[in-house]
């Protein structure tokens, strides 16, 4: 029986939303373990921070600006990556936004739009143009970052619930589709996490001490514990997992 190997040495990682919190720790932990990263986000100033980081731990990253919502600059990016290295091998879906905290019926047009274009038309854009550079590299690894809204809507949260349902529902269509071609589709569903996006939770006494009754756990998780889950789906020690959902949330669905 072989070892289970983490090891990413010769892989070259895409991670999206790269700029801070769960993006972020991915994309130090993939570079700790040997990939080459590129970071994208709207920011190329935020990125440049978490580039010069990896550099410092010892590893190899690029921060390409891109805003998810925007199909050129998708369409762009994955040229230069093609024209840069010629290959992919990783791509971490993680780019999100949550623009309204608030009841459905007080939601406008432009609110779902955003949220609909950086949650899921980002991704599934995305994914389709890096998955037809992966068949090129002989195939490749591709995580979503869902939530567990996306299988329990949160209270005010409804719109991006649904696109984080939604980005479930894609992830196993296309876990279906890229398999032929060895490359495979999961989501990765954290819970309370704490990042920019999670703060109107987390700094609200009220709604925190209410939320924390339903983690068995009694806490909200940092960043770099996705990590973790995340390279292991992308690693060689996940060859038979595609389609799969990966919960982590303190027990908060249990």
């Amino acid at each position: 029986m072989n070892k289970v190997d983490f090891n990413l040495n010769g892989k070259i990682a895409l991670v999206t939303g790269a700029s801070r919190g769960i993006g972020e720790a991915i994309a130090l932990t993939l570079a700790d373990y040997g990939a080459h990263c590129i970071l994208a986000s709207r920011k190329a100033e935020s990125l440049q921070r978490v580039a010069d980081e990896i550099a410092a731990r010892g590893g190899r990253a690029d921060a390409i600006a891109c805003h998810m919502g925007d199909l050129k600059q998708i369409e762009s990016l994955v040229g230069e990556i093609r024209q840069r290295y010629g290959k992919l091998h990783i791509l971490i879906n993680n780019a999100a936004t949550n623009p309204y905290f608030g009841e459905m019926l007080g939601a406008d047009e432009g609110v779902w739009n955003k949220t609909f274009e950086v949650n899921l038309k980002g991704p599934f854009f995305l994914t389709q143009q890096a998955a037809r550079l992966m068949i090129e590299s002989g195939g490749g690894a591709i995580v979503n970052t869902s939530s567990i809204n996306g299988l329990r809507p949160a209270p005010f949260q409804g719109i991006y619930s649904i696109t984080k349902a939604a980005l479930i529902s894609m992830t196993k269509a296309f876990a279906k589709e890229l398999a032929p071609h060895k490359i495979r589709v999961n989501a990765l569903l954290p819970g309370l996490v704490d990042t920019h996006m999670s703060k109107a939770i987390i700094d609200n006494q009220r709604i925190y001490e209410s939320v924390m009754q339903m983690i068995p756990m009694r806490r909200h998780a940092q960043p770099e514990e996705m990590a973790g889950a995340v390279l292991y789906l992308v690693s060689d020690a996940a060859p038979y997992t595609t389609g799969a959902i990966l919960v982590v949330d303190g027990g908060a669905l249990a």
